[in-house]
Order: structure tokens, then sequence, then C-alpha cells
């Protein structure tokens, strides 16, 4: 009995450290040289740095959806949106606005359907105001803030935070402002999550 219990607890010990080193930073994630502060030091945070614009982040963003239905109280999930050119930027602003006006479950998912399914494309404010109006946000509403102060600090913050996270691509996953996950080395979008929750464990148990 006793030589059973003991294999067991070898096996059970095994498992263990294969899991603790199935990820590894530098070759599975990266870590952020110095962390990017929080804005909840009580939970974990996960932020998504994304564009519109790009087509991996329209293919990841309804399996990252599902994942956040899921994430339990003590972790928290944002996005960022990227501005890699000038042509990004008004999608950018068009996510923050959506925010700010609490219209994001009507029009995040829509806008990438939008842009990567029905090949729309907005070539102005006034299509943008237009496209988010049939989804039921006020056009005028979306207009002046879009052109607002809160629209434009939060521009900068963004910059800021995507600045020191260091993001290259995208879609990128931030934990806790310590560690960067990409596609390339975690092995596709399902990788992400997975070495997203291993991180997330890791620091559960920091807090």
């Amino acid at each position: 009995m006793l030589k059973k219990l003991a294999i067991g607890l070898v096996f059970a010990l095994t498992a263990v450290i294969a899991q603790a080193e199935e990820y590894k930073a530098g070759v599975n994630y990266d870590v952020i040289a110095i962390p990017v502060p929080t804005a909840d030091k009580t939970k974990v945070e996960v932020v998504e740095a994304f564009g519109y614009l790009c087509p991996h982040c329209a293919s990841f963003e309804p399996m990252l959806h599902s994942w956040t239905t899921k994430l339990p109280a003590d972790v928290s999930f944002g996005r960022v949106p990227v501005v890699f050119s000038r042509s990004w930027e008004p999608l950018a602003r068009a996510y923050y606005s959506s925010e700010l006006l609490h219209g994001l479950d009507k029009t995040h998912e829509a806008t990438f359907n939008a842009l990567h399914k029905e090949r729309r494309r907005f070539n102005s404010l006034e299509d943008l105001a237009d496209f988010y109006a049939d989804l039921g946000v006020d056009k005028e509403e979306f207009i002046k803030m879009n052109r607002s102060f809160a629209v434009n600090m939060r521009m900068n913050q963004g910059v800021s935070k995507l600045k020191g996270y260091g993001i290259q691509s995208v879609p990128t996953l931030v934990v806790n402002g310590k560690y960067r996950i990409t596609a390339d080395k975690a092995g596709g979008h399902a990788g992400m999550l997975k070495v997203a929750e291993y991180l997330i464990e890791q620091e559960k148990k920091a807090l």
C-alpha cells in the first residue's frame, strides 16, 4: 500500500512539474522589462492590443469573447486599440467613443464583421457615425464624443500603454502589465489563451 502511495505521489509530482514547465518565458511568452501599472491591484489584469483593420484580430475575436465571458471575478479584461498608421486612427477613436458611450456590446464585433466579412470601408467620420447609428448609437453623440477631450486622452493613454507593453504586432495579450503573449510564441490563438490562463494563475498566487 505504501509503495503504491509513493508511486502515486511521484506521478502527481511529475505532472505538476511538467505543467509548471509547460510554458517558459522567452519561449511561449515574453517578460516586459519594466512592468506597466495596472488599474486595480486586487485583480489580475488581462489586456488585448488589437486593431480593427487586422484580419488576425477579427478571426481571434469570437474565441476571445467566449473566453472573457468565463473569466472569474478576480480577473479584469480590457482592450487597447493600436494605431500602426494614420488609417488605423479613426477606428481607434471609434472604439474609444463607443466605449465611453457604453455601446461596445453593439459595435465591437459588428465593426470587425463590417470590415472583414462585408468588406466595408469607412472613408470619413460621417461614414462611421452612420454605421454606428444603425447599430443603435446616437449619431450626434458619437460625433461629439469622437472629437472630445476624453477620447483624445484615451488615445494618448493608449499610446503610452502600448509603448510600455512593447507591442509590435496584433493581436497581443498582456497579463498584469508583466507578460506579453503573441500567437507566434504561444502557437496560435488558442495557445495564447492557454498561456494567458497559466500566467493568470501565477499572478493570482502572487497577489
